[in-house]
Order: structure tokens, then C-alpha cells, then sequence
């Protein structure tokens, strides 16, 4: 039995998630990056996660060239953020939209993010449509905040 791939992406609607941007910079295409909500942790031991990116997304091109990425994970007052880089701005206007700096090996990481955590590619993975990439995290940042969140279409905020 097959299931409809609208009744998968309609059942998936149901997961809330947190809000990431995944980053890099290609020596080919400049810094790259891209809204992702498919991330989550490997490892404890050696520290791993990984990031489900679509195979015609630049930014698993660039991840593929350069060995490293970061995964930002979003403040709540960050939806402007996610648009920008879930394609509501060009690649060069996203990062002019931001405020950033270069991690270790040159990935950029957002600065009002809450976490970020800069990794070099240990593996990749095809899955269908997508690349699963797992990275093996050099560097942690983290800060107060609340995290964006995304559930049925829409941004969240967590509410006690």
C-alpha cells in the first residue's frame, strides 16, 4: 500500500517542531542557507546531529563542497528570519538581512539565534528526495530565549 503524498505532508502537520537555518559557504556559490525543521540529534558521544535537506536545495551543494555546516536554531521573534531564508529573499539579501559571523572554518552562524552548533560532515545519507547529513559538532553557542516553533503551517510560541 502507498501512501498519498498529500496525506504525508498533511499527517506531518501534526509533528511542532523547532525552527532551524542551516548554513554553510561554498568556495562555487558564496554563504548559503536555508530554513529546515528536520534536525535533530545523533550522538552524545562524539556530540552528532543531523539535517534532512532537500537534494535541489543550493545549500546541500554547498554542504557537499565544503564539509561543514551550522544549524541555528531560531529565537521566537526570529519568523522574519525563517521567511528571509525559506526562500523570501535571494541567497546574498539573506545574509544582508541578518546579523552573522564565520564560525570555525569560515560557516556563518546567526547571532540572535538561541543555539548554534557549528559541524563538520561525518556522513550522508540519500533518502528519496532528500540528503540526510550528519555532522559531528566542533562548537556549541547558546543563549536565553525562547524557541521559534512551527506546527500546522504556522509559527508558534511556547506558552505556559
Amino acid at each position: 500500500m502507498t501512501v498519498k503524498a498529500e496525506d504525508f505532508k498533511k499527517t506531518l502537520q501534526n509533528w511542532a517542531s523547532g525552527v532551524t537555518v542551516v548554513t554553510t559557504a561554498s568556495s562555487t556559490h558564496g554563504l548559503l542557507g536555508m530554513t529546515a525543521t528536520s534536525f535533530a540529534s545523533v550522538s552524545m558521544e562524539p556530540p552528532q546531529v543531523l539535517v534532512c535537506i532537500n537534494d535541489s536545495a543550493l545549500t546541500s551543494t554547498g554542504i557537499a563542497e565544503s564539509g561543514y555546516f551550522a544549524v541555528n536554531v531560531l529565537a521566537g521573534d526570529q519568523q522574519t528570519t525563517s521567511n528571509l531564508f525559506a526562500g523570501g529573499a535571494s541567497e546574498k539579501d539573506r545574509f544582508a538581512s541578518v546579523t552573522w559571523h564565520k564560525g570555525i572554518n569560515e560557516v556563518p552562524v546567526l547571532n540572535d539565534s538561541i543555539a548554534s552548533l557549528e559541524c563538520e560532515v561525518v556522513n550522508q545519507v540519500r533518502a528519496g528526495t532528500h540528503w540526510i547529513i550528519i555532522g559531528k559538532v566542533n562548537r556549541v553557542t547558546c543563549r536565553e530565549g525562547e524557541p521559534l516553533l512551527y506546527f500546522r503551517t504556522g509559527y508558534r510560541q511556547l506558552t505556559e
